[in-house]
């Protein structure tokens, strides 16, 4: 009698436990949100559009970069995001001055090119000097300081185009880091090779890598074009002069921010979803691909979710401000929000061409959000790539301490044809592919937000 008490305790128990709240919603109901973004999505287009043709080119903590603040938070109020606001900090603002060069003897003839960020100024009247030539980073790394002090130093290198991108880390290094080593050789200025895959008559700036008390030279990016008419003209055994003039400057600090809003998750005790881009752009286009789209997707996404229902996890949007000088925005995110823990993060910041493959670092324990997230984006093309590893930008700084991460890779093949130049415009973006991204990221959020409640609409199927 007894053990058939017990039973009857234990059937009653069981039978009176709640039901446990799926965090994984169902696939059919997933695959109706990816395909319906897919199809329909409008939101990234219309953000986009807005913030490239009513603001502009943000350079960080210039007016330029406080109106696009002013009009991410109308824009996102408007949406239903809640919580939207900005948390501010300072830096130091930079402006681009005059620009030239021109090869002086042996065949005298103008040059393109674009200051980097955090350059050094020549005089107004500009600096000649004989040219020396490197063909790497590491070939200017080993040149005695004699052979470079007092001269222009010219780094060349060739940087082709492919698909994940992975040739800036490489051929990105001149620019950020030859300013710092030729001035320690004692050149009295730099000009690299730009980092860009095009062979267009434009210079793509992009921030130096300079370390603490570190003052920089005068720096620059040459064309592709102009760079490979230097070796040209090195090539035929004469000594090169150019006269070069660079003059940006700094005005003191000037006021930035990050723009965050929120769809409020069911639980607020649950660790959040953080997903993002950056705000502002360099000053040369209108900041389209880098990273206009960037913000659009990661916001599209969210408001497809808040559309649907609630999620079961608070998901955080942030458009992190100064991005370009150096992760400035980022840092100041993670200094003010040490305490926040994250189920993931996210960032959109590889332009606008479609999700190619899918990085995750979620965790051995969340291996079922990772494997339903693969599933749910095979349809769209999409290769699933590492589960121990993710990246971006803006979120570095929150991985290196341990985060959990996803990295939805787009196709780079043709980004560094645009990056950082005077054609990056929003004609760049291809509206199907601009879709298909956001039908990815309101996937992943779909799958990593915890499912949705009481739906608002109808999701197609």
């Amino acid at each position: 009698m007894k053990q058939l008490l017990l039973a009857a305790s234990a059937l009653a128990l069981t039978a009176a436990a709640p039901t446990p709240v799926p965090t994984i919603p169902a696939p059919a109901i997933v695959a109706a949100l990816r395909d319906d973004a897919l199809a329909n999505d409008h939101y990234a287009w219309d953000i986009v559009e807005g913030l490239t043709t009513e603001v502009g080119q943000r350079l960080a903590a210039t007016e330029a970069e406080a109106r696009a603040r002013d009009w991410a938070v109308k824009r996102l109020t408007a949406m239903g995001f809640a919580n939207v606001h900005v948390e501010p900090y300072a830096m130091p603002v930079f402006q681009r001055g005059a620009e030239s060069a021109e090869i002086v003897p042996p065949f005298p003839q103008k040059l393109v090119l674009t200051a980097l960020g955090n350059s050094g100024a020549t005089p107004p009247q500009g600096v000649i000097a004989e040219v020396v030539a490197f063909d790497s980073i590491d070939a200017l790394k080993a040149a005695p300081d004699e052979a470079v002090r007092g001269k222009i130093v010219f780094v060349d290198h060739h940087m082709t185009a492919n698909q994940d991108g992975s040739g800036y880390g490489q051929f990105g290094q001149p620019r950020r880091a030859g300013p710092t080593i030729a001035g320690h050789k004692g050149a009295l200025a730099i000009v690299v090779r730009s980092a860009g895959t095009d062979h267009h008559r434009y210079g793509h700036t992009g921030a130096q890598s300079l370390g603490p008390g570190v003052t920089s030279i005068p720096a620059g990016a040459l064309s592709v074009p102009d760079a490979e008419q230097l070796m040209r003209i090195l090539a035929r055994g004469k000594p090169v002069t150019m006269h070069l003039t660079l003059t940006p400057k700094y005005l003191g600090d000037g006021p930035s921010g990050n723009v965050v809003a929120e769809v409020p998750g069911r639980d607020p005790s649950l660790p959040a979803v953080l997903v993002g881009g950056h705000l502002d752009s360099w000053d040369l286009g209108t900041g389209a691909i880098d990273d206009g789209a960037g913000v659009a997707i990661a916001t599209a996404a969210a408001k497809r979710i808040m559309d649907a229902g609630r999620p079961l996890r608070t998901i955080r949007i942030v458009w992190f401000g100064a991005e370009e000088p150096g992760l400035i925005g980022a840092n100041a995110y993670q200094k003010g929000h040490t305490d926040d823990r994250y189920f993931a993060v996210a960032e959109s910041d590889e332009g606008a061409d479609r999700v190619w493959k899918i990085d995750t670092k979620l965790g051995a324990e969340h291996q079922a959000e990772a494997d339903a997230l693969f599933a749910a984006t095979a349809p769209l093309g999409i290769v699933k790539g590492k589960t121990d590893s993710a990246s971006g930008s803006d979120i570095e700084v929150m991985l290196n301490v341990g985060t959990p991460g996803v990295t939805l890779h787009q196709d780079a093949t043709r980004y560094f044809d645009i990056h950082h130049t005077p054609d990056d415009t929003l004609d760049k973006i291809d509206a199907a592919q601009l879709r298909q991204n956001v039908a990815t990221w309101t996937t992943m959020l779909a799958v990593l937000s915890g499912g949705i409640a009481e739906p608002k609409r109808r999701i197609p199927r």
